[in-house]
């Protein structure tokens, strides 16, 4: 069902660049909380946090651990929460492959030192828009909290995550009016867009939503491609990120 004409009597959102210092800060961890069995949240204190900006729910930073080999690996995190009074940030961790990163936080302890740099900008979406469909998998999860958390009263968000099973299960305490839909698949098919596009068919769109979309590239884009070519959504009602692609460390893809 094409919605576009149904779209037009909305204002569409702009979505703004900010960019911001880039900065290393060292860090310490002060708590370690198991939220399910497959994420992990580490939360991170130290006084380079009293000027640390993540306007956007979806930013990332750069995480800085020691590789195999004694070089510096890096790769990108959402973070979760932060509070610069307290000087705390708090960072979730998809337990699903077994990178440098992912290994670190599977030992951490508190009191040991992590190193982050950035977020090197935001993506700020401007306008009053009042419904957010979030859709993605674990590693999108920590945006979709945060984006749930932040949320003003009054703004509808339906939320469509894919995990592995009922012991996955996030929840989230905000002041939104919202739903969510949780589409259960083995990790092992976590590229495979079937569980998760099945979830978004089922789903209403209301005119005017804005559409997020995280997960594995090929997940990403068969997402992406149901609303635009098949359900007519106009392009400036939709963000779309690849936050991993199979069998590529450390990689990411974009869509415009």
């Amino acid at each position: 069902m094409d919605i576009s004409h149904s779209y037009s009597q909305f204002s569409p959102p702009r979505i703004e660049r900010v960019r911001h210092e880039l900065k290393r800060r060292s860090l310490v961890v002060s708590g370690i909380e198991q939220v399910t069995p497959g994420m992990l949240r580490i939360t991170l204190s130290g006084d380079d946090l009293a000027d640390f900006v993540s306007l956007g729910a979806d930013d990332h930073i750069k995480i800085f651990v020691p590789g195999a080999d004694g070089t510096m690996e890096m790769r990108d995190y959402t973070p979760r929460r932060y509070d610069n009074d307290a000087r705390l940030l708090a960072l979730d961790f998809a337990l699903h492959e077994a990178g440098p990163v992912t290994a670190w936080a599977m030992k951490a302890k508190v009191g040991d030192p992590l190193e982050i740099g950035g977020p090197r900008g935001s993506a700020v979406i401007s306008g009053d828009v009042e419904r957010l469909l979030l859709i993605g998998d674990e590693t999108a999860l920590p945006a979709i909290g945060r984006r749930i958390e932040e949320a003003k009263a009054g703004q509808r968000i339906v939320s469509i995550a894919a995990v592995t099973g009922p012991d996955e299960r996030q929840s989230f305490r905000t002041e939104a009016s919202l739903t969510s839909h949780w589409a259960y698949r083995p990790l092992e098919a976590a590229s495979d867009p079937a569980a998760l596009l099945a979830a978004v068919r089922s789903v209403a769109l209301e005119p005017g939503t804005f559409v997020w979309i995280a997960a594995e590239a090929s997940v990403t884009r068969a997402i992406r491609f149901h609303f635009v070519a098949e359900r007519g959504l106009p392009l400036p009602w939709l963000k779309a990120s690849g936050y991993w692609v199979k069998g590529k460390a450390d990689s990411t893809e974009k869509f415009e």
